[in-house]
């Protein structure tokens, strides 16, 4: 597999044709712009998730009983250890509900896979149950959800998928891990791999919408802590003001998790360290005018020299839309490719 392919290039022919799992990206009319496209990402509205599923809190870090809570969805138990089992991680803010995690639940399910819907730390409403906040470092509490599951029902094979900063996750566990069973493939959607470079885009004029809905967010998921750990945390109001994401990690990130400032909770927190040691099947896309998710000349240097990573980057899409032309619901190209991808990397359905 060719570790690149942009728009209208030529690749490894295995990834094209009537079983191949790329298709090329072509943005929905109207929506050409990297803005257009991930506002009308976010608010588009979705067929209405159907699927049930089956909650369960796991413990990821026993020196201070942190735990995340998981929604899954089970196929039949003697088929399930053999089936793909899928475990997904949400972008900033988000949570295992967020619209992208379940149009992207809906595909897997009905490939017949195992899906995992991860909730980051006290994400999802889940404050009171660890007295730390999550971070895009956190790449530990993946791999003990992966291992827990993996122990619980003998999964043969696991892959990862996450979004923007899910996918700085999934990317850091999987150079983490190289190729420990039962990894077997990983995708990541605009993931924000080099996260200094990121924050600072986010304040960049055209930007500062996006940071001040994040900033928003972040304050009042930092006010919910507190109320649940007073004892841990400072009152937000001694805080002083936070006008930037580069100031809440300086202030609230880095003052929580012993990190020295912002830039050091980047260097540590980035995908980009780990990225070389990768050695599964990795599809990464990243659009061209995604507004605030930077790739720096050297990390596209070391994702393209490793030959398990496709490195997918459309000239249109936006950050974490991919809004195409096709019809229904398979206007969310992403979805559909990584869906594919994975399939593809990893022999079908059925663990063939």
């Amino acid at each position: 597999m060719s570790p690149t392919i942009h728009e209208n290039a030529v690749a490894d022919a295995s990834a094209f044709g009537p079983n191949g799992w790329f298709v090329p990206f072509k943005p929905r009319r109207g929506l050409a712009s990297g803005h257009l496209q991930t506002i009308a990402g976010n608010y588009l509205p979705r067929p209405a998730f159907r699927l049930a599923s089956i909650p369960e809190i796991v413990e990821v870090d026993p020196a201070d009983g942190s735990r995340v809570l998981c929604h899954c969805h089970w196929q039949p138990e003697n088929v399930r250890a053999a089936r793909l089992t899928v475990v997904l991680v949400h972008g900033l803010e988000g949570s295992s509900d967020s619209h992208y995690i379940l149009g992207i639940t809906t595909r897997a399910w009905q490939a017949g896979l195992n899906v995992v819907r991860m909730n980051m730390r006290t994400c999802g409403g889940t404050e009171k149950l660890t007295p730390t906040l999550y971070h895009s470092g956190l790449s530990g509490d993946l791999g003990m959800v992966v291992r827990h599951y993996a122990g619980k029902f003998g999964l043969k094979r696991v892959a990862l998928a996450g979004y923007s900063m899910g996918g700085n996750l999934v990317l850091k566990l999987a150079g983490e891990w190289g190729s420990l069973p039962p990894l077997s493939a990983v995708a990541a959607v605009c993931p924000a791999i080099d996260l200094a470079a990121g924050s600072k885009a986010f304040h960049e004029p055209l930007n500062r919408l996006y940071e001040q809905h994040f900033l928003h967010r972040l304050m009042a998921h930092y006010r919910r802590e507190t109320k649940s750990f007073p004892g841990i945390y400072a009152n937000w109001k001694s805080i002083g003001p936070i006008r930037s994401m580069c100031q809440f990690d300086n202030k609230i990130t880095a003052r929580y998790w012993g990190f020295r400032d912002a830039d050091d909770y980047y260097d540590h927190a980035a995908a980009a360290r780990v990225v070389d040691q990768i050695a599964v099947p990795t599809l990464i896309l990243q659009a061209q005018d995604d507004p605030f998710i930077r790739l720096l000349p050297q990390t596209r240097a070391k994702l393209l020299a490793n030959p398990h990573i496709a490195l997918v980057e459309p000239r249109h899409g936006g950050h974490c839309a991919f809004l195409s032309r096709d019809r229904g619901n398979e206007i969310h190209w992403a979805e559909a490719t990584v869906m594919r991808f994975l399939l593809a990397a990893t022999g079908g359905t059925h663990g063939s």
